[in-house]
């Protein structure tokens, strides 16, 4: 999630991308390849031993900004005590964010909370909820080109950690297909210039897939989903791979036009929504996503909002409902849920307000 700031839309700095502009996604895998087993894609819907499944859980933040900061690496309980409470809102997925810094031990971090000591602790609490019978998410959170500290968002992963970052989550994590990988947190690249390295203009979207010269102030080469997904394929991982869209991930106007290609066929759309995201009612819903949630399965994996409320999020996970969507509200974290937004007031699972409306709905599922 982005700091939480009220808007309407988002504006195109880069450029409009056009329909034309770049080949429809094939979405049939190469029929040579062996059939997935475990979690995986079967067209627009998420299948495991046989049956559909549907992503609906919470997200846990903490694993992106602890370390960076020197306080440790986790925010709250872990074990037992975390995952009980999650168990009893009927949830099956939980969502990890993480720092590129800290995985790969960049920048001068405490090694006491980065490096191999990060690693090691992330590959056990993932394989605790694994073991507990929760789907887990992957999500590169927070990232930085050399020489800056990755203690923000930026609009798009950098060219130079992304790949590393990835090939190196997909090595530890590729042998267990219920470990979903999700690409970058929340792109933005509509709100900025775009270029390319000799200084011409580039489409946000062909951006977000291709790479580009960004100017925030801060002026890096990222990396695009296809070099991302190129390198967790390139490890052999066949695990399914959430691919974002354009503002703050709420923004899959083109992302059908503009997704990576995936050899395997096992892509997801993901989509970030909140009740400031600028659309707001079923009417909206249907007119963004239909599309994408025909062709793809659609994963929001992250829905919320800040009025300490739940009046959004039950209209969303409603309509979802219906289009067979995933969904995993933000967050499972004891902050003020107008401020953060959370989910609980304590971590034995007692909701705030607005995560009422979540554990009430996961519990009807």
């Amino acid at each position: 999630m982005r700091a939480v700031v009220a808007w309407i839309g988002v504006v195109a700095a880069c450029g409009a991308a056009t329909a034309s502009s770049a080949p429809r996604l094939d979405l049939t895998a190469d029929a040579s390849l062996p059939r997935t087993v475990g979690l995986h894609v079967e067209r627009n819907r998420l299948v495991d031993r046989g049956a559909t499944v549907r992503l609906l859980g919470v997200n846990h933040s903490g694993t992106e900004y602890a370390c960076v900061k020197g306080t440790g690496i986790f925010e709250g309980p872990q074990g037992e005590a975390l995952t009980s409470a999650i168990t009893s809102w009927h949830a099956n997925a939980v969502r990890v964010p993480l720092n590129e810094d800290c995985w790969l031990g960049l920048e001068g971090l405490d090694a006491r909370f980065t490096g191999v000591t990060y690693r090691a602790e992330i590959a056990r609490f993932v394989a605790d909820l694994r073991f507990r019978g929760f789907y887990v998410i992957i999500d590169l959170h927070w990232a930085a080109p050399q020489g800056t500290l990755a203690d923000s968002q930026l609009p798009m992963a950098d060219a130079d950690h992304a790949v590393d970052f990835w090939r190196s989550v997909a090595e530890t994590f590729r042998a267990d297909p219920g470990i979903v990988f999700d690409l970058f947190n929340e792109p933005f690249l509509d709100t900025i210039a775009c270029s390319t390295s000799s200084g011409a203009s580039v489409e946000p979207w062909r951006c977000l897939r291709d790479g580009c010269v960004v100017q925030t102030p801060l002026t890096y080469r990222t990396a695009g989903t296809q070099a991302m997904l190129d390198a967790v394929r390139s490890t052999s991982a066949r695990n399914i791979v959430l691919v974002p869209g354009l503002g703050y991930s709420s923004d899959l106007s083109h992302w059908l036009e503009y997704a990576p290609r995936d050899p395997l066929g096992q892509i997801a759309a993901s989509v970030h929504l909140y009740n400031f995201s600028g659309c707001h009612d079923e009417e909206c819903f249907s007119r963004r996503y239909d599309a994408i949630a025909t062709a793809v399965p659609l994963v929001a994996g992250e829905i919320g909002e800040n009025d300490c409320a739940h009046a959004f999020v039950d209209d969303y996970m409603t309509w979802a409902d219906r289009r067979g969507g995933s969904y995993l509200g933000w967050a499972w974290n004891t902050w003020d849920c107008n401020r953060g937004p959370a989910l609980i007031t304590s971590y034995d699972g007692t909701p705030t307000p607005y995560g009422e409306g979540l554990r009430r709905h996961l519990a009807r599922r």
